[in-house]
């Protein structure tokens, strides 16, 4: 029997809330399944399974707080979920709905001898399923039934022998569903947090088993931060109950304390703990921006690509022809990152900061980059994280040009050892060949940690990234 526990989901993280199980008793799990929602200082996370087995016992309601480490659930081995393929040997008795194959249920000899009365073969197995005591159903089906309100004893199986099957159960909830209101599969949290926020539930659309709608979804549907500051018309609208609002004001406002306090904490240990050395050069992109005009002019408009994404893929490669850079600082020594796992800095609304990572981007080709950062971004900006995603980092970029920002010296982010930062793509006079002329450059910088690595290490990593950006077939 093993334990699911409290994971730590940031070097800043010291105590999660459990929000919201995704899985129930009886369960099969398997390794990297969404298994629970929990919320930290910063975001909310989808957290994942760390072994495959079943969900035998959960220790812990949704709503509580509890620190790392704290027991969650336990997970026993996974268990058969149908029936052996073979006749029952001789002289054991078998259940009389559990066949594995159609050819040996009309046997006679195989029947246990303790029935009092023989009941003609072809009427058995039906009528044995329909016994209370001997539904032919699994653990699993028999807890998609329990939560979809379906009664097995109604069903008829369309599995060997009449067995109930998962997708009897679901048939039968979907046909269930046309009959009732699409509130009727709604968590308890999500209801709770729904009557909070003033969402009306008949809009939400859920992403929970069988379209139950999560606390996700309500969030997703709440109007954020910025709501009241919405045109006068739009405000005006008898969307909402407007007692409602101020009372939905005060989490938003906790929560955003809650997160620059955690942020707060953590760069002041970063500041404190790492000697940070820095490093910057100027790169230019004439060649990467003619390379991304010409690939953006032959591509459809939804696959085109941005310079982060050639920025982010340089970095990236850099990270792996620099292994020095890629990796954690703990218990006094270097360990490098199994594979480049790139962190990107993503300013949340409202206020704040999260750093998910892209794992192996350095193996990602540019249109698939793209797409993942897109996704990435978006999903840390309405709380549908992975644990995985926020705890994996091995180094960390983070882009402000946007924000018309030319240099950004950035403050590591422990235990990783490296930070890259890269500011505004800008047009400058330079000397090219003894000629000066007009190009668009951007400065890149290198925050990194002088216990793991010194500026001569640091020197080659933006070396290496001013090569590939200047040759982007490269990338």
């Amino acid at each position: 029997m093993a334990e699911f526990t409290m994971p730590s989901l940031g070097a800043d993280m010291d105590e999660g809330t459990l929000l919201e199980w995704l899985v129930g008793p009886g369960d099969l799990v398997h390794k990297g399944d969404p298994v629970a929602v929990v919320e930290t200082a910063k975001s909310t996370i989808e957290v994942e399974c760390f072994e495959t087995g079943t969900m035998t016992k959960l220790l812990v309601e949704p709503g509580a707080t509890v620190p790392v480490g704290t027991p969650l659930a336990l997970i026993g081995p996974a268990k058969e979920r149908r029936p052996a393929r073979h006749a029952p040997k001789k002289g054991k008795p078998s259940k009389p709905a559990e066949p594995s194959e159609p050819a040996e249920v009309p046997e006679p000899p195989e029947r246990p001898s303790p029935q009092p009365e023989p009941v003609p073969v072809p009427v058995s197995p039906p009528s044995a399923a329909r016994l209370p005591d001997h539904i032919e159903a699994g653990p699993l089906v028999r807890h998609l039934a329990e939560q979809s309100g379906v009664d097995l004893e109604a069903l008829h199986g369309s599995g060997p022998g009449g067995r109930v099957t998962r997708i009897d159960v679901e048939h039968a909830a979907a046909a269930r569903a046309h009959t009732k209101s699409p509130r009727s599969r709604v968590t308890p949290l999500a209801r709770r947090l729904a009557a909070e926020l003033g969402v009306d539930l008949a809009t939400v659309r859920g992403t929970g088993r069988q379209s139950a709608v999560r606390a996700s979804d309500v969030r997703q549907a709440a109007p954020g931060p910025s709501a009241p500051a919405l045109p006068a018309h739009t405000a005006a609208a008898p969307v909402r109950p407007s007692p409602v609002r101020p009372s939905a004001a005060r989490p938003s406002e906790d929560r955003t304390t809650a997160m620059r306090q955690a942020i707060a904490g953590l760069m002041s240990r970063a500041n404190r703990d790492i000697p940070h050395y820095y490093l910057s050069t100027t790169v230019d992109l004439a060649a990467a921006t003619d390379w991304l005009h010409e690939h953006n002019r032959r591509t459809p408009v939804g696959e085109r690509l941005v310079p982060a994404a050639l920025l982010l893929k340089a970095a990236a490669l850099a990270a792996r022809e620099v292994p020095e850079l890629n990796g954690f600082w703990t218990d006094d020594h270097f360990t490098g990152g199994e594979g480049v796992h790139l962190g990107v800095a993503v300013s949340l609304r409202g206020g704040g900061l999260v750093a998910p990572a892209l794992h192996d981007a350095d193996a990602m080709m540019l249109p698939r980059l793209m797409a993942a950062l897109k996704d990435l971004v978006t999903r840390a900006r309405t709380g549908r994280l992975r644990g995985s995603e926020v705890s994996d980092a091995t180094i960390t970029v983070t882009n402000l040009g946007d924000q018309g920002v030319e240099t950004v010296f950035g403050v590591i982010y422990p235990p990783q050892v490296a930070l890259v930062g890269f500011g505004r793509v800008v047009d400058q006079p330079c000397a090219v060949d003894g000629l000066l002329g007009v190009r668009p450059v951007v400065t890149a910088t290198l925050s990194a940690d002088h216990r793991a690595t010194n500026g001569a290490v640091g020197a080659r990593y933006l070396t290496a990234v001013t090569r590939l950006l200047q040759n982007p077939e490269q990338l």
